[in-house]
């Protein structure tokens, strides 16, 4: 049962934030392309390290879009009992793995580099670095006003009220570029070190601390998507206020409260009734708990 209007379509569909990740989807891809293949071409690790990491975030643009796409087409398909909000977070899960992959790569020719160093031809590395750094900060203009029009807060409060005016995919995708931003500047740095003043090995460090940056997204990204897709309980602040609310007019007797997409919950509860009240006024109690979008209620009598 449903404690407000019963929606299926978890993921918002917003064609402005749409478009935009789309665009920039679209640089990360042709600049990481370029970054790939110029890191071969000129040996250097750094600009190689830009393009696997500007990859792992044209990975989680697509995860977004693919998002938007899906969940829309498939908001009431009675084949997804909860809906699809988790749609995202799978592919979320799915490309972490493939990424700890890449990032575990990149470490070990990183430090096979720094112990047999090759030769880099920087005044091309460097260029190329320099374009990466120009798309991501084009990338950065083209997300920075949308995110910050939309930009509100969405904590798990105990109260249980929320504020989920904006878009979370268009504002991950923000940050998303923001760290592209620094890794470019990091590989741009390590270029012209390297050139000017010999330190070949600090390509192959900047390399690591690439790796590193993945290796870290990566691991967050599977923190963040791994208690969803397991279904695990909501935190404890959460469960204690819907516990305070019922607990003078009933006792709980089981309480189960889990995530249903990113920010959209499903519970399930059973009470032993102490008070006059009813199945549906027990209802409107937890209505404020907004985020609940699905509540099972089982209500036993004294």
């Amino acid at each position: 049962m449903a404690i407000a209007q019963h929606t299926h379509d978890f993921v918002s569909h917003n064609h402005k934030g749409e478009k935009r990740t789309f665009y920039v989807l679209i640089l990360t891809l042709v600049t990481m392309v370029v970054e790939i293949a110029a890191g071969t071409l000129f040996g250097s690790m750094a600009l190689l390290a830009d393009g696997w990491h500007m990859g792992t975030h044209a990975a989680a643009f697509c995860i977004t879009l693919f998002a938007y796409r899906y969940a829309k087409q498939n908001a009431n398909n009675e084949r997804f009992s909860f809906g699809t909000g988790k749609v995202s977070v799978l592919g979320g899960f799915t490309s972490a793995i493939a990424l700890g992959m890449v990032a575990l790569m990149m470490m070990v020719e990183s430090v096979h580099r720094l112990f047999n160093p090759e030769s880099i031809q920087f005044n091309e590395a460097i260029m190329v670095a320099v374009i990466g750094l120009v798309v991501n900060l084009a990338s950065m203009l083209l997300l920075h006003d949308h995110h910050h029009h939309d930009h509100s807060h969405d904590h798990d409060q105990s109260h249980g009220h929320s504020h989920e005016h904006h878009d979370h995919n268009l504002a991950a995708a923000y940050f998303h570029v923001l760290a592209d931003t620094l890794t470019s500047l990091l590989a741009i740095v390590a270029l012209i070190i390297g050139k000017f003043y010999g330190w070949i090995w600090l390509d192959a460090i900047m390399g690591i601390v690439g790796a590193l940056v993945i290796g870290k997204w990566t691991l967050g990204l599977m923190k963040q998507t791994a208690p969803v897709l397991l279904d695990e309980n909501i935190n404890h602040e959460y469960l204690q206020a819907i516990r305070e609310t019922i607990e003078p007019y009933a006792d709980v007797l089981d309480l189960h409260v889990w995530k249903v997409s990113g920010h959209h919950y499903s519970a399930a509860i059973v009470l032993h009734n102490r008070s006059d009240k009813t199945l549906s006024e027990f209802k409107q109690l937890l209505s404020k708990f907004d985020k609940i979008h699905h509540l099972t209620l089982e209500l036993q009598n004294s």
